[in-house]
């Protein structure tokens, strides 16, 4: 088929010329049934025209010629009526045909038909008439004017899936999520085709810049796990007077990485974990998210001068968590002036003062810690321990096996300590855990003077009691105060008569 207007081949069923643009209007073809009635007139009218033709060629009889004149005004008569018939006919023909070509319902039965039929080519080219005369605007795009076009490009594209034109499929897909009258219940239904076209392709990249496109929150809530959006930060950027612990959020399941010197921060960078505490000096905090899918977000950076007055918080070598092996708290920050509490209370000046590495306690702890100068408490610096010992020895045991050892050894004759009759005793008692010359872990055990007034002084004996065999050593420090093991040898019993 050529174009009118420029001569160009064209595809079948087309309504515009791809190259001119000129609108090809094509009356459909007549319903069989009225064609049928046609034909069959027509063909009676042939029949009785050549019957008259034989009569008149024949020879003249008067009486006869009298009949022959008779019939023929007779099949004039009928002639006549065929022609009427005939008119009407082809007059509703016409006028069936007219409607079928302005009629939307009409093209759209027609097209179900022809996609029944497996004839895809035909149901896309009614397709697009109905369209056409729905107020679509298909040369430049699909504008429709109310829902059922939307609906038509649905079961358009539909057609295209079954013909496996992926290409026009995805292109009218698109066309409807850009429509602004689209309800959301199309919309949603364009977007979850258009998901599981690139799901299947892996593609999830383009999902992820979909979605954020939509601003659809229902849709970015279905799909979040598709999805990466730039880190959210706590504080906004600018300039401040006091410390900022800045926290990084982001929706979904991954990782957030920052730099805090304007460079780009990549996968290498620093994984975020915890709140960054911005003290004094200017810093461009620059981040991205990556999800569990491996699709990056946006790189977001912001800008910040502080100035602070106040005294910052001590920095502490552990971060809160659970930990599964002794380890000692350290200020790592200038360490004097610096007091902690182990029970969740503030410290004051009359807390526990700061002196050197702290061991964990076993169980759940709370240590708060400040820095206390001239009266004017700092920041505090707050933290939560649980510590759990990967053994079946348990402290008390530790205890016991050192009050059995000062029994065997004569220093103590019962449990409770006592070596005379004045009332006094030797008690023993847990400090800590804690790891000895990086050899292994030990309960260490404090001895203790009970006096028969019930005062209580330290000895300075300590014993080590190896957490995970339950072997007994004893302690002592050296000159720089570090502990050292020392081989415990049994009393030699006295050999009987």
């Amino acid at each position: 088929m050529k174009c009118p207007n420029c001569g160009s081949e064209m595809a079948e069923g087309s309504l515009y010329c791809e190259k001119c643009g000129e609108d090809i209007h094509i009356v459909p073809d007549f319903e069989p049934e009225l064609e049928r009635n046609i034909e069959q007139t027509i063909h009676t009218i042939l029949e009785e025209l050549h019957e008259d033709r034989a009569d008149a060629q024949k020879p003249k009889d008067i009486k006869q010629e009298k009949t022959n004149k008779a019939q023929k005004k007779k099949r004039r008569g009928k002639a006549v009526l065929a022609v009427g018939i005939l008119a009407v006919l082809t007059a509703g023909t016409a006028a069936w045909s007219v409607y079928g070509y302005y009629s939307i319902d009409y093209q759209v039965n027609r097209a179900m038909k022809y996609v029944a039929a497996g004839r895809y080519d035909k149901a896309i080219s009614c397709y697009n008439r109905a369209l056409e005369l729905d107020g679509s605007n298909i040369g430049s795009g699909y504008s429709v004017e109310d829902g059922r076009s939307i609906e038509l490009i649905f079961e358009l594209a539909e057609v295209y899936r079954l013909k496996n034109n992926k290409i026009e499929y995805e292109y009218l897909l698109r066309e409807i999520i850009k429509d602004p009258k689209a309800t959301a219940e199309q919309l949603e239904g364009a977007y979850d085709k258009l998901i599981a076209i690139y799901r299947a392709r892996g593609d999830y990249l383009t999902i992820n810049e979909l979605l954020l496109g939509s601003n659809n929150e229902n849709l970015i809530s279905t799909y979040q796990s598709y999805i990466a959006r730039e880190p959210e930060f706590s504080v906004k950027e600018g300039y401040y007077t006091s410390i900022q612990p800045l926290k990084l959020t982001a929706v979904g399941t991954g990782k957030i990485y920052y730099t805090m010197d304007g460079t780009v921060p990549t996968e290498d960078s620093v994984p975020y974990t915890a709140p960054i505490i911005l003290e004094n000096g200017d810093y461009v905090v620059s981040a991205y998210f990556v999800n569990d899918r491996g699709i990056a977000s946006d790189i977001v950076s912001k800008e910040y001068h502080i100035e602070n007055d106040e005294i910052p918080p001590p920095e502490l070598n552990a971060m809160s968590g659970e930990y599964y092996f002794p380890l000692n708290i350290e200020v790592t920050s200038d360490d004097d002036n610096v007091y902690y509490t182990t029970d969740g209370t503030e410290p004051t000046h009359f807390s526990n003062a700061y002196t050197g590495p702290i061991p964990m306690p076993l169980g759940k702890s709370i240590f708060k810690f400040a820095k206390i100068v001239e009266g004017v408490t700092g920041t505090v610096a707050e933290r939560t321990y649980i510590l759990t010992m990967n053994t079946d020895l348990t402290p008390e045991q530790a205890v016991a096996s050192v009050v059995d050892y000062s029994m065997r050894t004569g220093k103590i004759y019962d449990e409770d300590g006592h070596f005379d009759d004045s009332g006094s005793s030797y008690c023993y008692e847990y400090q800590y855990v804690t790891n000895i010359n990086h050899m292994d872990d030990f309960y260490v055990i404090a001895e203790i003077f009970r006096g028969a007034d019930g005062s209580l002084t330290k000895t300075g004996n300590h014993f080590a009691v190896n957490a995970y065999t339950g072997e007994l050593f004893r302690l002592q420090q050296d000159n720089r105060s570090r502990w050292e093991l020392l081989v415990i040898e049994e009393p030699i019993a006295d050999e009987e008569d």
